[in-house]
């Protein structure tokens, strides 16, 4: 087709001949129905305490009022939902939405080499819907490969396809031979990666790396200073980059305004990971006291991933030996340093690793949570306004405040009384638009009155 034939055909189209929707895109939508949410209680993800009773009031993509004294618009479609609780949608910061294992190894890596990219992206597409019905409005994707998640977050944002709020990392920064490499297959068979792909050797391939996962899309970007377990070829704990390398990859990321995570088990990784000025520690299985306490006065964010540790640790048996004895070492002592850094006082953000586990079990952190050290309004904080602030969209969600974007979930009864209630959402809504309970459009793309 000539240049010119297609924009006779877009013609056409724009004078309602078809292809009406291709006109739309970019259109400002009408004024939509106020939306009134009603629950017997809300839950203050800045005091950490409950209000009796919930009233949200929605406008569009955003809350207008929160409270008792609440004024409800008479053309507004009120939604009651009794004894249920009120939360700020939930922000998962580690997860994974491209993939997801299962307890057959050698399965899912045969898959991940064989499937194209087109395919992984539909199987994305299911992962995203999952996490978004588990109340889950808000991600941080850590790492992917074939850009499969950045395609997921573009969709996503364009309304195509259901699923949370996306912040991407493209791939993950690290070492030959490292947690970011592929595996150890034959070189005459599989080209070796570089900076392109987040492999990086001295400071200024680490630099070039940053650059290209930027130039990309990339609204974060995640390194690997130590191993990791469900990798074939590096040891869980050692360092894998130098402080130079570190030093260049944080401060190339933070001079372009993005943040840093750092995948850590190792405690020494760690120290060097803060001392290049890192954003969040991810995991964090060996770090000790100190490097806790670094973490708290310099407010480094500790993303533990329990979920993930425990189950790596429940399946180690299906795994090939080596990562088989690395998850078997990491299951328990995760917990243990979960528990120190509670409280020594550290911040705290949720985030699964979803992807390890499968997706739309987000919730179970919370438990984990629980059961090691936390209060449940602690573990819910975690995943709401901690979250926020870690990703740096405090001013955008969070928390059940006018001017932020109307993310709400509503669960059964008191979940600071049972915090399990969190596992099974009654009610998911993501600037506006509802897409679990409620009044609901099929496929839950746009459910605004």
């Amino acid at each position: 087709m000539t240049q010119r034939t297609a924009f006779a055909w877009l013609a056409l189209a724009c004078a309602g001949v078809f292809l009406a929707p291709l006109c739309a895109v970019g259109e400002a939508p009408g004024k939509s129905q106020p939306i009134v949410l009603k629950a017997a209680r809300l839950f203050d993800s800045v005091s950490g305490r409950l209000q009796e009773p919930g009233i949200v009031l929605v406008e569009g993509a955003r809350i207008q009022a929160v409270g008792a004294d609440t004024r409800i618009p008479d053309n507004a479609q009120v939604i009651e939902l009794g004894d249920a609780t009120l939360l700020p949608g939930f922000i998962d910061a580690h997860v994974h939405l491209s993939q997801e294992a299962s307890d057959r190894w050698y399965e899912d890596w045969y898959s991940g080499v064989m499937r194209f990219p087109a395919e992984q992206a539909l199987y994305g597409a299911h992962y995203a819907k999952a996490t978004l019905e588990a109340g889950v409005t808000t991600v941080r994707d850590l790492g992917s490969a074939d850009y499969v998640s950045l395609g997921l977050r573009n969709a996503i944002k364009a309304g195509m396809i259901p699923g949370p709020r996306m912040l991407v990392a493209n791939f993950a920064i690290g070492a030959t031979g490292g947690h970011a490499d592929q595996d150890p297959v034959p070189p005459q068979r599989i080209a070796p990666l570089g900076p392109l792909q987040g492999v990086c050797n001295g400071p200024e391939e680490c630099r070039a790396a940053v650059r290209y996962q930027i130039k990309f899309g990339a609204d974060v970007i995640k390194f690997m200073p130590s191993g990791g377990v469900l990798s074939l070829s590096d040891p869980v704990a050692v360092p894998e980059l130098t402080q130079e390398e570190m030093n260049a990859i944080v401060s190339e990321a933070h001079s372009w305004n993005r943040k840093v995570a750092a995948h850590c088990h190792g405690d020494r990784a760690a120290k060097m990971a803060i001392t290049a000025g890192v954003d969040s520690i991810e995991h964090g299985t060996f770090l000790q006291d100190d490097t806790l306490q670094e973490m708290k006065a310099k407010h480094v964010y500790l993303v533990p991933t329990l979920f993930a540790g425990f189950w790596v640790g429940e399946k180690a048996s299906t795994f090939p030996p080596v990562i088989a004895d690395k998850a078997r070492a990491v299951t328990t002592q995760m917990q243990r340093m979960f528990q120190r850094a509670v409280k020594i006082g550290v911040p705290i953000a949720m985030g699964t690793d979803a992807g390890v586990e499968p997706h739309g079990m987000n919730a179970r952190e919370f438990s984990l949570m629980t059961d090691n050290g936390m209060t449940p309004a602690q573990a819910l904080m975690a995943a709401m306004a901690n979250g926020a602030d870690l990703l740096g969209i405090a001013d955008k969600t969070g928390t059940l405040q006018a001017g932020k974007y109307a993310d709400i979930v509503a669960v059964v009864g008191n979940p600071l009384a049972d915090i399990s209630a969190t596992r099974h959402p009654v009610l998911v809504m993501k600037e506006g638009i509802i897409y679990l309970g409620g009044k609901q459009q099929t496929g839950g793309i746009s459910a605004r009155p």
